[in-house]
């Protein structure tokens, strides 16, 4: 290592005063500008949330004590219930007499930014501030020094860190740790005897709560030095390894755990396999169901000229394209289903892709990148949130549909190359729609880009089914994702821009680029779906129609609902009552599912009514009916 002085980077976010994420490095002082940046990007990007403060101290570091990692190992549970019971079991092993007592401490604690100092036999706090608790700090793995840390976070690369140091503390016999990000669900138990014991299970995902106590003994008297090693000793731990397994079966087993609480949570999932066309009834094991999960909207999956339009194609072309788009498998209707979605959406251009969820990741990647920044609805669809992942841009998450709270984001959004502002048109989850002309006006004050994934409004919302900006009479965002496979009732997803944009995507999106072109069948498909809209414009108001009457129905029975799209949600909060109730349903030949973590946070699931302009009002006032009694009886 150099002699050239060391820096400890530390950094802390927090929400209303709650603590969000902490994070630190020991780093070359060349290092630490870009370090600290790095850490702010990732306190930005929390699952909990984006902080409305974070402290950053740079501090020059000597006296550097090195210790050895703690050896790991892994113990498999399958429910927070079983790893629990495992966590005190490592406890009596690490000498720990009052296990049980110490792991009900962890369950009940309230939430603090430090972590607990227990007396092991008296079970006394000897922390100074109950409420602030001992942070173990200023510490880092040997040999990551100058290297800029990643954005993302590494719980087990950390973890190891810290429970190295608390172990090396003075008096320090064990410590117990749950993590308090909603999605990581692993936790440990360590001390100097038994090392580093990984536990897979020790909490649900999606929950924000977490804690940590340092178990101590002989210090009771005088536990100034042990605070003063944690929280002041500079600290590199020498021999941390990668994460291993604990065998061959390892990973098997940690997936079977996970299935099992998926089962024990309501959140297990199963694929049904239907038999006829995509309509309103379907065939399921025998008997006909009422379908009311479809997205498509507007019927035309099974229209007969969409059907034969598709079949025509494959006469024609063949099956499949066999090339991607920029060497062999582009074909004349590609082109043709391009030039009518920038017609019927008034673009200057448009680009098709194979799926929807690409053209978003598509889009995104490409658009941004390292040194720029997305500004992303705190609801958005996950093909959103993964394309943003993927670009290597910074995001910053803005509270959902809230205009206030972009525009102070795009206000301190300095320095950056581009800023894109990335929205849902139509919510997939709550059926609502984005502030459009809010949001434009907002990305040409401040030079932004706007970007509107319309994929639940195309044939739903606007007189004509064109979509927010004809719903509220305003100009297009500068990008406007749309998809072929719900109202239009074929496959695949498209881009509508200005051709510069679209020029720029043919060449830098990798979805694209590499991607085999989509089929004769869909592409067809979608252009004859695409025509019978505009001949055809009174469906969209048939579909409004039917969803006045459902949620009308619904009102009636005593179940308050509305929605500006075609997408009811019932919110019923449980998970397993979502389940249960969407079981209920089916028994009465009713398919409307479940929907659930992590599509929706913990604690929000819901039933999600799809209404179709193919729906008789008969079925929509049965299947409002049977809702109501279902919910009755579960009540």
């Amino acid at each position: 290592m150099s002699d050239r002085p060391l820096y400890s980077v530390k950094m802390r976010a927090s929400r209303d005063g709650a603590h969000i994420s902490g994070a630190e490095r020991i780093v070359a002082g060349k290092a630490a500008p870009e370090t600290a940046a790095a850490l702010v990007r990732r306190a930005m990007a929390h699952p909990k949330g984006t902080p409305d403060s974070i402290s950053l101290k740079v501090v020059e570091t000597s006296g550097i004590l090195h210790i050895p990692a703690l050896p790991v190992s892994t113990e498999v549970a399958a429910t927070p219930e079983d790893g629990l019971a495992v966590a005190e079991s490592l406890l009596r092993k690490a000498g720990i007499a009052r296990a049980s007592e110490i792991v009900a401490m962890l369950k009940g604690s309230r939430p603090m930014r430090g972590a607990m100092l227990v007396d092991a036999d008296s079970l006394v706090r000897l922390e100074p501030d109950h409420e602030r608790g001992v942070r173990a700090t200023c510490m880092d793995a040997a040999g990551a020094q100058g290297r800029l840390p990643p954005t993302a976070k590494n719980h087990y690369a950390e973890a190891i860190v810290l429970a190295s140091k608390v172990a090396a503390a003075p008096g320090i016999v064990a410590e117990i740790c749950i993590s308090d990000d909603p999605d990581y669900v692993t936790g440990y138990v360590a001390s100097p005897g038994i090392g580093y014991r990984r536990i897979t299970r020790m909490k649900e995902p999606g929950d924000p709560h977490g804690g940590r106590i340092f178990i101590c003994r002989g210090i009771s008297s005088s536990p100034d030095e042990t605070i003063r090693f944690l929280e002041e000793t500079p600290v590199l731990v020498e021999g941390a390894t990668p994460l291993s397994g604990v065998g061959d079966s390892c990973w098997r087993d940690s997936i079977d755990s996970e299935l099992k609480t998926m089962r024990g949570r309501g959140l297990w999932r199963s694929t049904r396999v239907l038999g006829g066309l995509p309509g309103t009834v379907a065939s399921l094991a025998g008997r006909n169901v009422a379908v009311l999960s479809s997205n498509g909207y507007l019927g035309l999956a099974e229209d007969a000229r969409v059907r034969r339009a598709a079949a025509d194609a494959a006469m024609q072309y063949g099956a499949g394209t066999a090339g991607a788009r920029l060497t062999t498998g582009t074909f004349p209707i590609h082109a043709e289903l391009e030039e009518r979605l920038a017609e019927f959406f008034g673009a200057e251009a448009a680009l098709s892709f194979a799926t929807g969820y690409m053209a978003n990741v598509g889009a995104i990647s490409a658009i941004a990148g390292k040194g720029d920044l997305i500004l992303s609805d705190e609801l958005n669809h996950a093909s959103i949130i993964d394309g943003c992942r993927l670009s290597g841009a910074d995001v910053s998450v803005y509270r959902h549909c809230d205009m206030g709270d972009l525009r102070g984001k795009l206000s301190q959004a300095g320095g950056y190359r581009r800023r894109l502002v990335v929205s849902d048109g139509v919510f997939s989850m709550d059926g609502d729609l984005a502030p459009l002309p809010e949001l434009i006006a907002l990305c040409r004050e401040y030079g932004a880009i706007s970007y509107i994934d319309d994929a639940h409004a195309v044939g739903v919302v606007g007189h004509g089914g064109r979509g927010l900006a004809e719903h509220f009479g305003c100009d297009r965002a500068d990008i406007t994702i749309g998809t072929l496979s719900k109202s239009l009732g074929s496959e695949g997803g498209f881009v509508c821009a200005s051709r510069r944009v679209i020029d720029y995507l043919v060449n830098r999106s990798r979805p694209f680029i590499f991607s085999t072109a989509p089929s004769p069948t869909a592409v067809a498909a979608a252009i004859a779906a695409l025509q019978i809209l505009e001949d055809e414009p009174w469906r969209v108001g048939k579909l409004r129609g039917n969803v006045e009457f459902f949620t009308a129905s619904l009102a009636r029975r005593g179940i308050p609902a509305g929605t500006d799209s075609a997408i009811v949600p019932l919110i019923l909060g449980d998970e397993k009552i979502a389940a249960e109730a969407s079981a209920r349903l089916m028994e009465r030949n009713f398919m409307i599912p479940a929907i659930r973590y992590p599509t929706v946070p913990m604690g929000a699931a819901r039933l999600r009514v799809a209404v179709s302009a193919a729906h008789g009002r008969d079925m929509l006032a049965a299947a409002a009916e049977a809702i109501a009694d279902v919910l009755a009886a579960m009540r």
